[in-house]
C-alpha cells in the first residue's frame, strides 16, 4: 500500500478530488490532509471523507520531532502540495527527495514565485492579456516554483475572459490531471 500526504492551506477542493480518486484504487491510499490553518475548509472535506488531519504551526514544520515525525509515523511515500502556501523546509526535502510535488495554476516559468497563487496568478494573466494558460505539476525544492517540471496542460484564454473566467479554466484542469498524475508518479516509483 502506497500512503500520500496532502499539504493544504484553503478550501481543498483538489484535496477532495485526489482523495475520492484513490479512495477507488487498492493499493494507494490518502492517509494524512495536512494543514496550517485550523479554520481552512480543507479539514472539514478531509474529515467527510474520512480522512485524518493534523493542524500544525511554524515551530512544528521545522521541527524534526513535528511535521516529519508524523510524515514518518504514517509511512507516507508521496507529500502533495495541494494550495499550500508555505515554503517547505530543508529536512523536509532532504527526508522526500524528488517526492514531493506541487500543483501550480499557471504554465511555469511565468507567474511563478512567492505571492503567486492563486487569484494572484489569475489576475496578471488577464492583465497581460495572455492567450493561453494552464497548470504545472512540478517537483519541490527549496525555491518558489523552481523545482523540475512534471506535466503542463493548457486551456485558451478568450479575449473577454476575466480573472474568475481563467481560474475556472485552470480549475477544471487540476481536477482532471493532478490525482492521474499522482498515480503515475506512485506507479512509476513503484
Amino acid at each position: 500500500m502506497k500512503h500520500i500526504a496532502i499539504f493544504a492551506s484553503g478550501s481543498g477542493t483538489n484535496a477532495e478530488n485526489i482523495i475520492k480518486f484513490f479512495k477507488k484504487e487498492a493499493d494507494v491510499k490518502v492517509s494524512l490532509v495536512l494543514c496550517n490553518r485550523s479554520d481552512a475548509y480543507v479539514l472539514k472535506r478531509a474529515s467527510k471523507l474520512s480522512t485524518r488531519t493534523y493542524i500544525f504551526d511554524k515551530a512544528e514544520l521545522l521541527s524534526k520531532s513535528g511535521v516529519l515525525r508524523v510524515l514518518d509515523e504514517a509511512k507516507i511515500d508521496l507529500v502533495v502540495l495541494a494550495g499550500f502556501l508555505w515554503k517547505l523546509p530543508t529536512i523536509l526535502l532532504d527526508k522526500y527527495v524528488n517526492k514531493v510535488i506541487n500543483i501550480h495554476p499557471s504554465l511555469l516559468p511565468k507567474y511563478g514565485g512567492k505571492g503567486m497563487y492563486g487569484e494572484f496568478v489569475h489576475k496578471a494573466v488577464v492583465r497581460n492579456k495572455e492567450t493561453e494558460t494552464g497548470i504545472t505539476i512540478h517537483f519541490v525544492n527549496p525555491n518558489y516554483d523552481e523545482g523540475e517540471i512534471i506535466f503542463q496542460a493548457k486551456c485558451s484564454i478568450a479575449a473577454d475572459d476575466d480573472p474568475v473566467d481563467v481560474a475556472n479554466k485552470v480549475h477544471d484542469l487540476e481536477m482532471k490531471h493532478f490525482p492521474l498524475l499522482i498515480k503515475k508518479i506512485l506507479d512509476t516509483n513503484a
